[in-house]
């Protein structure tokens, strides 16, 4: 019996490499429907915009924290 390979784990920094674009997309959509929804329905400050970008921005760090773990497992 031939003795078995050990799987190859991909490089960390390969796997991570595109979590900053992974980032960028998400808050970049998060902010565009929010200054949408606020041309559709304009106030006094730019809530949606607000609300989406801190929205965008948890949940992109959301998604690589389940990354950087998946990894370290």
């Amino acid at each position: 019996m031939a003795a078995k390979k050990p799987k190859k784990q991909p490089n960390k920094f390969i796997l991570l490499s595109g979590a900053g674009i992974q980032m960028g997309v998400t808050i970049y959509l998060a902010v565009y429907l929010g200054k949408k929804l606020d041309e559709n329905y304009p106030s006094e400050k730019k809530w949606f915009t607000m609300v989406f970008t801190l929205l965008g921005v948890a949940v992109a760090l959301v998604s690589l924290i389940t990354q950087v773990n998946k990894i370290n497992k």
